[in-house]
């Protein structure tokens, strides 16, 4: 057994030497908040509203800044929330694309943004990261039916502007969770579908009591058998606010979580021939008896349970000065069960037993190996506006510590093995600090200027198996800064310049000795807005050094694995338009063109320098479009289409690896009947995902030597919805 690391005192030394400054300034925000807490407020009329986006202005943009970005708001979500993760709710927004590991958008799902995957999106929750410390990935099955809780969502692509967390490499996506409500509420949602999915939500909103205070909440549940065989899901979630509103403060205490039991299907199909003839083939669990027969075990399963807590306190202490403090922990807990066979002991630490004569030293078993973690830390933010000055103080101090450890719970052959003995104990630690300062300022009525500086301090400590012994500090400067020329009330331009660096993840460590990241940004956009007409045009240039590329492989949970490459590069053009044809017709296309090559890459499998390679993962066309039409009022009907085209599960340009282009298309319609009984209104909802049946892969694993693995989508599928709100 590997021995412990990192020592509780040598955590501590190293957490207040690093935090120091974040945590000063916490603290002293939390003194100066006490101090003039119970002085007269300014008598203004801003609404607090207005407030509860303090929890997200410290790391949103808006139209002014030389950013290319999207926003996603609540209602636009809740058209097609029918239990389908968030990631497939943002599939039509520009250079996003989706996958699902069950086929229909339940359970595993993941994103890619600019060819990004998404271990580079940076993800926060009310300004506070989410993204896995160790695996840098964003979990959304861990946080089910979250978009039902979801006030807005904003997705900066490319370096973005500075956040907490892990730097953002292909993007950054920042979610602002639900707005306090002034009147009482209540609502029940069921839908049902195809796969025996069916989702189930119940909400409800005291509206502020005394005009100060709110309860709401959320429980959820949903469950589905998924496209591929046996890749059923069982995923419930609750969430919970309690809010104080006064004239200039608001106080969020928030409580969230989920428990999920996934089957497993993230190693995907196993060959073309099955693609052809089996596409649902699942080859988790499989194992073969004593006679030779195929079986699946029942059990191979993900289970895991993650509670998320926070406490916000935004102040407003004049017309120019807000502030916003945030403290938050969080516990995750869980483990994925295996049957494996004939596992050598010597891996497992068991001694070689004889029976009859014979010396055994393999056995068939079943495994589960164990995540038992803790994420806890303080976000802040200082906000000053006057006239042509707006700047952002802001930053954070957050700690990750993370048990990892392995239990055999059934053995053939046991050996010297004891109930919850461990074969393996791994633990590691990770510091994560940063300040950030952003400043906008109208030069003149016409052009405004953007600067944008991040310190970021990281610490990495790790004793496991896979990572050997690990013990890194990184400290990374990111400048950005930009400029936007407003031309008149339609027309501004903007151009921008963004450095983002970040460290290896957990996987990066197991293939050796990783180097961080580097990544030069270069935006130029032009944005046009009218009342009926809004058009964002963007091209990007990301210079890479360093880049940690997939490399199309797997680990053995699942994970992909990524290679350092010397330089690369993303060179694209981004056309996003949304069109008021009339009253009743909208429509809102989207597309992007790029070239994402490798320079120089070498063939680790032969050692030939292949020079400028395509980018695995990254196809050079993405295209969405939204058809909405509204016959008459509180109806809406919409056809959704997204285009991907081909793409290499390498980076060796092999046509054998290439997943073909796909064309989907679904259909949504909403129509809500409002009433005057015990109901506010009643809401219909259905979704045909991809009604022209297209059999298409979005995703895949290239193991070399002819090894493809393939993750095949549903064809032709249904939901229906039934919300009722009182």
């Amino acid at each position: 057994m590997n021995t412990i690391l990192v020592t509780k005192a040598q955590s501590r030394n190293f957490w207040s030497k690093g935090a120091k400054t974040p945590i000063l300034l916490s603290i002293f925000f939390l003194l100066f908040s006490i101090i003039t807490f119970s002085q007269e407020k300014p008598k203004d009329s801003t609404k607090v509203n207005a407030l509860d986006e303090v929890l997200v202005s410290a790391i949103r943009i808006n139209s002014k800044t030389p950013i290319s970005f999207s926003n996603l708001d609540k209602k636009e979500i809740a058209f097609r929330n029918l239990g389908q993760d968030i990631p497939i709710l943002m599939n039509y927004l520009p250079s996003v694309v989706t996958t699902t590991d069950a086929g229909n958008g339940v359970g595993y799902t993941g994103i890619r943004v600019r060819g990004s995957d998404a271990t580079r999106v940076n993800v926060t929750i009310n300004g506070i990261p989410y993204n896995d410390s160790e695996s840098q990935g964003t979990f959304w099955v861990n946080m089910p039916d979250f978009a039902s809780s979801t006030e807005s969502l904003q997705l900066q692509r490319g370096v973005g502007t500075s956040t907490n967390g892990a730097g953002a490499f292909g993007a950054s996506l920042n979610v602002l969770t639900d707005s306090y409500a002034k009147e009482g509420s209540g609502e029940i949602s069921n839908s049902f579908g195809s796969f025996n999915t069916r989702k189930h939500t119940v909400k409800f909103s005291t509206g502020l009591i005394n005009d100060k205070f709110e309860i709401a909440g959320r429980l959820s549940n949903i469950a589905s058998d998924g496209f591929i065989n046996r890749a059923s899901s069982d995923l419930k979630s609750y969430f919970l606010q309690g809010t104080y509103v006064g004239e200039t403060t608001l106080i969020k205490a928030l409580a969230f979580g989920g428990i999920q039991q996934t089957y497993q299907a993230w190693y995907g199909l196993e060959d073309a021939e099955k693609l052809r003839n089996d596409r649902t083939f699942n080859v988790a669990g499989m194992y073969f008896d004593d006679q030779g027969n195929m079986k699946f075990y029942d059990n191979e399963t993900d289970n895991y349970q993650q509670d998320h807590y926070q406490l916000h306190w935004n102040e407003r202490w004049n017309e120019n000065w807000s502030t916003n403090l945030a403290f938050h922990y969080t516990k995750g807990k869980g483990y994925f069960e295996q049957y494996k066979e004939d596992e050598d002991f010597a891996d497992y630490g068991l001694n070689p037993i004889s029976l009859g004569g014979e010396t055994i030293d393999v056995t068939d078993l079943i495994r589960r190996r164990w995540l038992d973690n803790d994420f806890y830390g303080t976000t802040f933010s200082l906000n000053y506006k006057k006239e042509k000055v707006d700047f952002i103080l802001g930053g954070g101090a957050n700690k990750y510590e993370g048990a990892h450890f392995g239990e055999i719970i059934w053995a053939e052959y046991a050996s010297q093995s004891e109930i919850r003995d461990r074969y393996y104990d791994d633990f590691s630690n990770k510091t994560d600090v940063n300040v950030f300062a952003k400043l906008n300022y109208d030069l003149t009525t016409k052009w405004r200027l953007f600067g944008d500086i991040q310190y970021r301090n990281v610490g990495f400590k790790a004793n496991g198996q896979d990572t050997g012994i690990v013990n890194d500090t990184f400290n990374f400067i990111n400048p950005k800064a930009g400029i936007t020329f407003t031309l008149n009330q339609k027309n501004n331009f903007y151009f921008s310049y963004a450095k983002a660096q970040r460290e290896p993840n957990r996987n990066d460590y197991e293939n050796g000795n990783p180097r961080p990241e580097k990544l030069d940004d270069l935006e130029l956009g032009w944005r046009y807005a009218k009342e009926n007409v809004k058009l964002n045009v963007n091209s990007y240039l990301m210079l890479y050094k360093d880049q940690l590329v997939l490399t199309g492989q797997l680990n053995d949970v699942g994970a992909p694995i990524r290679t350092n490459v010397g330089e690369s590069y993303r060179f694209g053009l981004e056309v996003d338009l949304s069109l008021q044809l009339s009253e009743r017709w909208n429509i809102r296309p989207n597309f992007t063109l790029s070239e994402n090559k490798n320079l120089d890459f070498v063939n680790d499998a032969t050692l030939e320098n292949l020079g400028k390679t395509t980018i695995a993962f990254s196809p050079s066309i993405i295209g969405g479009n939204i058809l909405a039409f509204k016959p008459i009022q509180n109806v809406q009907i919409a056809w959704l289409s997204k285009f991907v085209g081909e793409q290499y599960l390498n980076n060796i340009d092999s046509k054998e690896s290439k997943l073909p282009n796909y064309f989907v298309n679904d259909f949504n319609i909403t129509y809500e009947l409002n009433s005057n009984s015990i109901f506010k209104s009643i809401i219909f909802t259905g979704l045909v995902n991809n009604f022209l049946d297209k059999k298409y892969v979005s995703n895949g694993a290239d193991y070399g030597g002819g090894f493809i693995y393939y993750y095949p989508q549903a064809g032709i599928n249904f939901l229906a919805g039934l919300t009722l709100k009182f």
